[in-house]
């Protein structure tokens, strides 16, 4: 059984299953062990881990800790109630009609990202022009309707993970920022803080950046060195604002100073830095990676709640959950009835409700030969009142979401 605990009720002899962090946040080879001694112990706590989940299959029992399980129920909860009376904003026009425009801004940006970091190897200087440009298309698109420029960036491989990560980072966070309200002003800034985020990556050597198997710990020494990298490169690029420049440095910060470069702390940490730290996360955990799989957008925005106790501030948490909804447009979603559909469109007065394409039947384990549209706020299912209870994955039932919407 997976219960969760706190690491100061750590003892030797019991079984890590999971050390509850990214993969780059903990120094260990693996994120599985047996602890031996205390010396792990220690060095779990000194790396600023606070909570890890045990196989008490494998190791000793805390009999008192929670299940994984329970966990999970009670997160989702709580998600729940936060999204709940959630209103959703208008649309100017639909996905269908920006999907076009959205993928070749998505492809312009890619281009411009990847002739960014060649040149930064090459010692030449970031065109900003360009960036800016990028940016303004990426605003305008996501004021005519940010679901499909977003869900559109869901879609990379792993080999030009380091290129659209930023992209998507930079979508993310332009479209987080409408959310809080940002002025065009600063919704420019916060874009160009969050594409350039990474780009001190250039610097790190492409045997570390893209190593598939375990880092050292001068490996993992290495490319946390990207954050000071990123700062130095935009502080000496002409045009780019403070803000964009904090972002870049601080975006591995962490609220209860276990981050880096510098472990700040709460408010040390610039509002918009905290805001790209969670965009950052979000969109590394929902993308395949060299060393990593991707996760369902639903368990990453739980893992974000769940980590928000310590290291995200809670209250952007939840505004961010409320931005990008409990269930984007372009996921793949179960319904009660059996049905398997795509998320189309946010609901216009519940996040809970949207509007999802049927494209698959469970109970007679076939497609469905014309795909329908059911509005969950109105019920209108053929068999009666039917509610979402979770999300599928894509590569399981062999469907590609985005060419659905």
């Amino acid at each position: 059984m997976i219960k969760k605990i706190n690491v100061e009720q750590l003892t030797p002899g019991m079984f890590i299953h999971h050390f509850n962090c990214s993969w780059l946040n903990h120094p260990f080879l693996t994120n599985s062990m047996k602890i031996h001694d205390e010396h792990i112990i220690q060095k779990i706590i000194d790396y600023g881990i606070r909570e890890i989940y045990i196989d008490t299959d494998k190791g000793y029992d805390l009999y008192s800790a929670p299940t994984e399980d329970e966990v999970r129920q009670d997160i989702q909860t709580e998600i729940n109630r936060i999204v709940e009376p959630e209103r959703v904003n208008r649309v100017a026009v639909s996905v269908k009609e920006e999907i076009v425009k959205a993928r070749e801004i998505k492809n312009k940006a890619k281009e411009t990202i990847h002739s960014l970091i060649e040149d930064i190897k090459f010692g030449k200087e970031i065109k900003t022009d360009q960036v800016e440009q990028v940016v303004d298309n990426m605003i305008d698109s996501i004021f005519r309707n940010q679901d499909a420029l977003v869900s559109l960036l869901r879609i990379k491989e792993k080999d030009e993970y380091t290129y659209m990560h930023s992209v998507s980072v930079g979508v993310l966070m332009i479209s987080f920022g409408k959310h809080l309200g940002f002025d065009m002003r600063l919704l420019k800034e916060v874009g160009i803080g969050a594409i350039l985020h990474d780009v001190g990556k250039a610097i790190v050597p492409d045997a570390i950046l893209n190593k598939e198997g375990e880092l050292t710990e001068n490996e993992f020494d290495i490319i946390k060195e990207h954050a000071q990298h990123s700062r130095k490169l935009l502080e000496e690029t002409i045009g780019i604002s403070d803000t964009s420049i904090t972002m870049a440095a601080q975006h591995h910060e962490r609220m209860d100073g276990t981050g880096y470069p510098f472990a700040l702390k709460g408010d040390e940490i610039s509002y918009y830095s905290k805001a790209v730290a969670i965009a950052d996360v979000y969109d590394a955990m929902t993308s395949n990676r060299c060393y990593q799989d991707k996760s369902l957008p639903s368990e990453v925005l739980k893992k974000l709640y769940e980590w928000s106790s310590y290291h995200f501030d809670r209250d952007l948490v939840q505004q961010f959950i409320r931005c990008v909804g409990i269930y984007p447009v372009g996921t793949l979603v179960r319904l009660e009835s059996g049905l398997i559909g795509v998320v189309l469109q946010n609901g216009e007065k519940n996040l809970l409700e949207p509007v999802v394409r049927i494209v698959y039947n469970t109970k007679n384990g076939g497609f469905v030969r014309l795909p329908y549209e059911i509005d969950l706020a109105q019920h209108s299912s053929i068999n009666g009142e039917d509610k979402i209870i979770g999300y599928e994955s894509p590569d399981k039932w062999n469907i590609t979401p985005e060419v659905l919407l």
